[in-house]
């Protein structure tokens, strides 16, 4: 019987011959980490077995180099990785930390029943009420919060989760409220931002959940992210990078010269609506920008020269000037989000 596949995606890795750092399709398993040149690659460049192995993070190591954590594994090898962003970091962080657990434990992994361990009640339906709480006129909203300096997007408190639950009336006190939000938080519907939140889902508290007005979270594919407060003696920034940053993550992309595909980072931004990509290896200016401003989104069923595509989760930009870029996400439901996104930053953002 298979592992079990916990978490897969673009992850960078240095390289342990040249050092050299390179994006690799990385999958996390109940027993290893494998990676992969590309995702279509039918055999791994490599495994890292997790038994007796410990995780890092943040690994500063490298310098400027963000996002890195570690993997040291029983014979004392180190492996480095590199996300995107600090939240994606954090998420492969846990369920590493979680899959070696379990391990050590001859436990299988899995994600915490609620249902069992808090005692959920059956008529409950945490995906139906996920669903209510999204609603853009009746659900909790998104705000962007500031804390120790840091600006936090697309979230909301942690006593806001609990006082939409009351006035929804899906709740009669404010503990049954935390049990209700714990089991949100437990099965991913919820994703803790900043220290606080984060260190009472890793902690050994009854509830992982507080009803705190210091304590914040997001939903998962809200477009979520942290940056720092910027101070008034900062360099004026180029308008293009202005805009807030509302969804950000690797895609292939393919060129326009060679027609090759490789592994970019994007940052896509709302007023100005800018996409930028760069080179996830490393470089801290990007490769290149699409204005967004008035231009079309759609799916592609088959690739650019028209033939029927081996290549799936396409999608096409067609630019106000008529430029096309050609993008691979790596799931059907992540290409859905990003058109989505580009879709609303291209009607609102200027």
């Amino acid at each position: 019987m298979e592992p079990k596949r916990i978490r897969e995606g673009y992850l960078v890795k240095r390289g342990s011959v040249f050092n050299t750092w390179k994006p690799m399709w990385v999958v996390l398993l109940e027993d290893g980490i494998e990676f992969y040149k590309k995702k279509s690659d039918s055999s791994p460049k490599g495994m890292i077995p997790l038994k007796g192995s410990t995780l890092t993070s943040p690994c500063q190591d490298f310098g400027k180099r963000m996002f890195v954590f570690k993997i040291t594994t029983k014979k004392q090898q180190d492996h480095f990785f590199q996300a995107a962003f600090l939240e994606e970091r954090d998420g492969w962080v846990r369920d590493i930390k979680k899959a070696i657990k379990c391990i050590e434990g001859g436990q299988k992994f899995a994600r915490k029943s609620t249902r069992r361990s808090i005692r959920l009640p059956e008529t409950i339906d945490l995906g139906a009420m996920y669903l209510s709480m999204k609603d853009t006129e009746k659900g909790i909203r998104e705000l962007n919060l500031e804390k120790d300096k840091k600006i936090f997007n697309h979230c909301f408190t942690g006593n806001c989760v609990i006082d939409w639950l009351l006035s929804n009336q899906s709740v009669r006190n404010r503990q049954e409220g935390l049990m209700i939000a714990s089991s949100l938080l437990n099965e991913g519907y919820l994703q803790p931002a900043g220290d606080l939140s984060k260190n009472a889902v890793d902690g050994t508290a009854e509830n992982p959940f507080l009803d705190n007005p210091d304590a914040f979270y997001y939903f998962p594919d809200s477009g979520f992210f942290c940056e720092e407060n910027s101070s008034d003696e900062d360099i004026i920034l180029k308008e293009e990078f202005r805009g807030v940053i509302i969804k950000q993550g690797c895609l292939l992309k393919q060129g326009h010269r060679r027609k090759n595909w490789k592994v970019r980072k994007f940052i896509l931004r709302e007023d100005p609506a800018y996409l930028h990509y760069y080179d996830p290896a490393g470089g801290e200016d990007p490769l290149g920008a699409i204005h967004l401003r008035g231009c079309v989104v759609t799916s592609v069923e088959s690739n650019p020269d028209g033939k029927k595509s081996e290549e799936e989760n396409l999608f096409e930009i067609i630019t106000a000037h008529e430029v096309h870029y050609f993008l691979q996400a790596a799931t059907p439901k992540e290409r859905t989000e990003w058109i989505k996104a580009i879709q609303v930053a291209s009607r609102t953002g200027k």
